[in-house]
């Protein structure tokens, strides 16, 4: 079982920046896939990046829409997760959910979710 607590949402305006973290419980996350997805109001929850464990190249990936704007990381020694987010738009306005143990971007666990207002 892994535990996520996302933290680092707020209000920024557009063009601003956030970098929301993700604190992992359990000693197996360095072997996890982990991503970061959204949701905004009345729309599904979509995917926006994830990256690979370091056993596995430690490789990412992103949605178009996020590209060159965020950025995902990992420090396997804290077994956290972070999403790094530039230039953001009111699009980008969203419960951002932490995700542990990707495979084809369906994740197995879920964090509760941190909102991110981006203010025109």
């Amino acid at each position: 079982q892994v535990q996520l607590v996302e933290s680092g949402g707020g209000l920024v305006q557009a063009g601003g920046s956030l970098r929301l973290s993700c604190a992992a419980s359990g000693r197996t996350f360095s072997r996890y896939t982990m991503g970061w997805f959204r949701q905004a109001p009345g729309k599904e929850r979509e995917f926006v990046a994830s990256i690979r464990s370091p056993w596995n190249g430690g490789t990412t990936d992103y949605a178009d829409s996020v590209k060159g704007r965020f950025t995902i990381s990992r420090d396997n020694a804290k077994n956290t997760v972070y999403l790094q987010m530039n230039r953001l738009k009111p699009e980008d306005t969203a419960v951002y959910y932490c995700a542990a143990d990707l495979v084809n971007r369906r994740p197995n666990y879920w964090g509760q979710g941190t909102q991110v207002t981006v203010s025109s």
